[in-house]
């Protein structure tokens, strides 16, 4: 009618309109082709279920031209598991070890990345399909021809059908903020030597760009080679350099001459701004693929050693240089990190200490981050540990008992359990109220129409469209509902059927949702909740000791070399990455998605160990031997009382955080004055020591500052609840 808008689609149905085309041409080519065409039950029947396996049940991040080569890759694994399990089936108790082992396998692959975790469920189905009676090796052929027909055509419908624009990679989202930290440091060198509004809000943009929950899942670098780790290293230090350059104090008026710059104020040959801005902009030249100046990493450290002897009267002018020598740090951590992620092991090796993963090869790097998650407080291992012992439990009960479609009820136990107990009832109860209506509507249609093979036929492809298009935007409620009745028009064309294949259906989904529910209550039933306050706890132990043991150290003074990283660092690496994978996991549950505006940022604490580790490094491990004076009786006491209130604040919050505490739940104070007061106190003479260890721990001032107003307001009530926390102000850098 003229006049009339058409409304578009949600962009959520468009998506899932898209995927659901390719899932259902793929799948039902792969299915029709081979049984059909070539009589091959079994093949079709895996033709079938590998494209719905590895497009319909997994998640596998990023663009049709990513999704294709994940699932390239996949084929030689999805042809061991079919092998695996196809022999282990000969015996119940074979099938249950093979599926206990299996399923923690592919389950804590997931400390890989988002494409990892995003197969596992795919895989894991895989492994099902075959490891149900009738054992039949000489099927093997057939059962790995279909699988490989129907993930083939699932990969050409990938590359061909709706073609999806790739998201904008991490490299260039890292080189964009370079490019925005060079103009900043240009524009610092100039009167009135502070960043514009429009600028520091442009500089605020581009950091939190780099925030992990900005970046799309398949440019997120997060994999346990030596380029992810170097990638996502180079997006930390440039976030850091930022918010460094945001806060950088103005020269003090008195040491800039008339008609002078700020590099004259510095008192050094060359502008340290200048040097810093040659250096993101050599960031950016590699980041992009052109070929970078590889002097002007050498020239910012000539800058960086003359201001480290540099002599200055006047604690305004230490302060600004203190300020400098970790605006220069961040920046050649930026380049450094950049030419790693670039040209991998062919670049020049850095110093040891905050690039240790430089040195090592791919299966040091594999086995460092596997190892590291060996354990109850991993949140990966926990859900590893949880979904192998419910699909071992559910494929022993599918076997003793023979439900018939057995792998069904693994099928349910898979997809149903959730990492919260909460979170798994509300799905399973959705889940059954779904699947009874899908057998109700499944058992009339198989009794109207009997055995006319030809209307299964026919109905079969748009309804597998309209079920792949709603399920993932309605929920499990529909998927359930709509997937009962696809796999019935399915099995109605591998052989005669009648409305008891729906009754099957809806036992076999209610004996794999209650052995999913038993298993999400028995263990760790809150998911990552209690992990994350337990991590971030840990975390800031670790850190407070960190901060005492440097600042004693500091203040006593002695011969500085470099090692592979500052005492204690490996313990806080760790609690890091424990603490990181907890607040993964806990942004995916509905508790950590449904926080309400201002409410609680883990990231801070996240931030806070960050800054703690690097300023550590910065302070004990040179880029080269050097001989550090003690500091007189004056400054030393001030860093070590300042290190200890630190330190004292971290305990506090660790003690208020972590919910096995007694004060989990009791407000503490946290009082004294902040610690870049006691920066006025410092006599003239005093070394760049002891104003390098006071910006370091003002730094980590303000972040316990912003963690304290909002862990202060996250005590839990007495009802279990988190409440809301109070908003913050400011940027998180």
């Amino acid at each position: 009618m003229p006049g009339v808008l058409r409304r578009r689609p949600p962009p959520a149905y468009r998506a899932a309109g898209r995927g659901a085309l390719r899932v259902t041409i793929a799948a039902s080519a792969g299915f029709y082709v081979l049984l059909y065409g070539l009589d091959w039950s079994v093949g079709a029947t895996y033709a079938l279920f590998g494209a719905i396996a590895m497009a319909g049940l997994s998640h596998l991040p990023g663009s049709g031209r990513q999704r294709a080569g994940s699932l390239l890759g996949a084929v030689p694994v999805c042809w061991a598991l079919i092998t695996l399990g196809t022999y282990l089936s000969v015996r119940t108790w074979s099938a249950v070890v093979g599926m206990l082992v299996v399923g923690f396998t592919l389950a804590f692959m997931a400390v890989g990345g988002p494409r990892f975790a995003g197969a596992a469920t795919g895989l894991h189905l895989m492994y099902i399909l075959p490891s149900f009676p009738p054992y039949a090796p000489g099927s093997l052929g057939e059962r790995l021809a279909g699988a490989t027909f129907g993930i083939a055509l699932l990969i050409v419908a990938e590359l061909t059908l709706l073609p999806e624009p790739g998201a904008l990679p991490y490299r260039e989202r890292a080189a964009r903020a370079a490019e925005g930290a060079a103009r900043c440091a240009e524009r610092l060198g100039s009167a009135p030597y502070t960043l514009p509004e429009d600028l520091r809000d442009t500089a605020r943009a581009l950091g939190t760009e780099l925030r992990s929950s900005q970046v799309p899942e398949a440019e997120r670098p997060a994999g346990a080679g030596l380029r992810q780790r170097a990638l996502a290293h180079t997006g930390l230090a440039t976030r850091t350099l930022l918010g460094r350059l945001a806060a950088l104090p103005p020269p003090p008026a008195a040491a800039v001459p008339p008609g002078g710059t700020a590099a004259e104020a510095d008192g050094t040959d060359a502008d340290p701004l200048r040097a810093v801005a040659d250096v993101a902009e050599e960031t950016v030249a590699g980041l992009r693929g052109r070929t970078p100046d590889v002097r002007a990493r050498a020239r910012l450290r000539r800058v960086r050693r003359a201001l480290t002897s540099a002599e200055d009267a006047l604690p305004a002018a230490q302060r600004r240089t203190a300020a400098l020598l970790e605006i220069a740090d961040a920046a050649l951590a930026m380049s450094t990190a950049a030419d790693l992620a670039v040209r991998g092991r062919a670049a020049a090796a850095p110093a040891p200490g905050r690039f240790w993963y430089a040195r090592m090869r791919a299966p040091q790097l594999w086995w460092r981050r596997l190892s590291g998650h060996v354990g109850g407080r991993s949140v990966f291992f926990q859900n590893a540990v949880r979904i192998s012992l419910a699909l071992a439990a559910a494929r022993l009960i599918a076997g003793v008992d023979t439900l018939p479609h057995g792998f069904w009820v693994l099928l349910a136990t898979l997809t149903l359990t959730r990492t919260t107990v909460r979170e798994t009832s509300t799905t399973v109860r959705r889940a059954l109220t779904g699947t009874l209506v899908g057998a109700f509507v499944a058992a009339a249609l198989l009794a109207l129409v009997g055995t006319d093979i030809e209307v299964y036929a026919v109905a079969l492809p748009p309804l597998m469209l309209v079920t792949f298009t709603l399920g993932p935007v309605k929920g499990v409620g529909w998927s359930q509902a709509l997937f009962t009745v696809v796999v019935a028009l399915v099995f109605a064309q591998l052989a005669p059927a009648t409305w008891q294949l729906a009754e099957f259906r809806l036992l076999d989904v209610v004996t794999g949702s209650a052995i999913g529910a038993v298993f999400g209550l028995l263990a760790w039933p809150r998911g990552a909740h209690d992990e994350l306050r337990r991590s971030v706890a840990v975390l800031l132990r670790v850190a407070a000791e960190i901060v005492v043991s440097t600042t004693a150290r500091t203040a006593a003074g002695g011969r500085r070399v470099p090692v592979l990283s500052a005492p204690g660092s490996r313990s806080l690496q760790h609690a890091l990455v424990m603490a990181e994978s907890a607040y993964a996991q806990y942004q995916s549950e509905p508790s950590g998605r449904a926080r309400p505006p201002g409410g609680q940022d883990w990231q801070a604490a996240l931030i806070t160990g960050h800054h703690t580790l690097w300023g550590a490094d910065r302070l004990l491990v040179p880029p080269e031997p050097v001989e550090v004076p003690p500091l007189d009786s004056r400054p030393a006491e001030a860093v070590v009382r300042a290190g200890d209130r630190v330190a004292a604040r971290m305990l506090l919050l660790s003690a208020r955080t972590d919910p096995t505490g007694d004060t989990a739940e009791t407000p503490l104070p946290l009082s004294g004055p902040p610690a870049p007061a006691l920066l006025l106190d410092a006599p003239p003479g005093t070394p760049h020591a002891y104003y390098a260890t006071m910006a370091w721990l003002a730094s980590l001032t303000t972040d316990l500052e912003r963690l304290a107003g909002e862990t202060g307001a996250a005590a839990t009530p007495a009802d279990g609840r988190p409440a809301p926390p109070r908003t913050h102000a400011g940027p998180a850098w």
